[in-house]
């Protein structure tokens, strides 16, 4: 297995990505081999300051590196040796088995659907993420950002796609899935949540528990909770915020300490020919490091081969 991983897409520069590509190794298993996209020099450098050996990764040199203020389309048009455009380039010619990355999220998001592109069937590639619940096992909410205008169709599939990546990432044996809407009963919310309301109902790839609100993100109600980007977006912002907020008031209580965002590191796109996993710009060593072991179980799971086959 190869794992990608941009060193440049950092917001604190390459020494945090190399730091923690070097743990990475040190507990991913024979056959799992890093390929680390960036300054060379300051890579084999880096690496041999945290005590690793250079020859033990592969490293990849790149060039005028796409930033966070980079539009995405042109930044990938016009820098085609940057660490994300060669990432891409190696995912697609299947070089790589992932690619990781903690860049620019429109970039990463851009890359996924013109250069691995879409699976068959999927209307639209989605972002998750994870959600902590009072029992102490996870949800996923979906999308999170990458499509802030929805139809009823493509929130029905989000379903789909989420219920794959809890059954087959996280091992939730039949995941439920509800649509975030502001209240239980079927004829609630807008126009697009009453349309999908029925679609959801009537297939039979995944098992619907209807409307779930606000309240039932951290109970046991359901495992995926399917909203718009826009929405969720919104509510992802909002408990990283609370979390932060807790931190600097000196609160630490084990349950709200599960919603630090650096314990996950990354999350998959759902829905492209390639596992392409998204972090964190702020991510420290540790939060890279997860994501870099967590994109090896994302590989290990077939999670594109689970959704193909469901779509056929």
């Amino acid at each position: 297995m190869r794992i990608g991983v941009d060193i440049m897409g950092s917001d604190h520069g390459p020494v945090v990505p190399i730091r923690a590509a070097a743990l990475a190794a040190q507990e991913l298993p024979e056959g799992v081999r890093l390929v680390l996209i960036g300054d060379a020099e300051r890579i084999a450098s880096g690496l041999q300051e945290a005590g690793s050996d250079p020859a033990a990764f592969d490293i990849v040199p790149s060039q005028d590196d796409i930033t966070f203020d980079d539009n995405p389309t042109r930044a990938l048009q016009a820098k085609p040796r940057s660490s994300i455009s060669i990432g891409f380039h190696l995912l697609k010619e299947g070089k790589l088995d992932a690619f990781a990355s903690t860049g620019n999220t429109g970039a990463m998001l851009v890359g996924s659907v013109f250069s691995v592109k879409p699976i068959a069937g999927v209307i639209r590639p989605c972002i998750p993420s994870v959600v902590p619940k009072e029992n102490g096992s996870y949800g996923i909410l979906v999308d999170v950002g990458a499509n802030a205008d929805c139809k009823a169709d493509v929130l029905s599939q989000f379903g789909l796609l989420g219920s794959m990546l809890a059954k087959h990432v996280y091992h939730i044996a039949e995941p439920r899935v509800g649509l975030l809407n502001i209240g239980e009963e079927e004829k609630k919310g807008d126009l697009l949540r009453q349309a999908t309301f029925e679609l959801m109902r009537d297939q039979k790839q995944y098992r619907f528990i209807g409307n779930v609100e606000g309240r039932d993100l951290f109970n046991d109600k359901a495992d995926v909770y399917v909203t718009d980007g826009f929405t969720g977006n919104v509510v992802l912002k909002a408990v990283e915020a609370f979390h932060d907020l807790l931190e600097q008031r000196g609160v630490h209580e084990p349950f709200f300490d599960r919603f630090n965002y650096e314990n996950y590191g990354g999350l998959p796109v759902l829905g492209v020919n390639g596992n392409v996993i998204i972090g964190h710009g702020i991510s420290n060593e540790a939060t890279i490091k997860n994501m870099i072991l967590f994109t090896r179980e994302v590989v290990e799971s077939r999670l594109n081969d689970r959704i193909r086959e469901a779509l056929i």
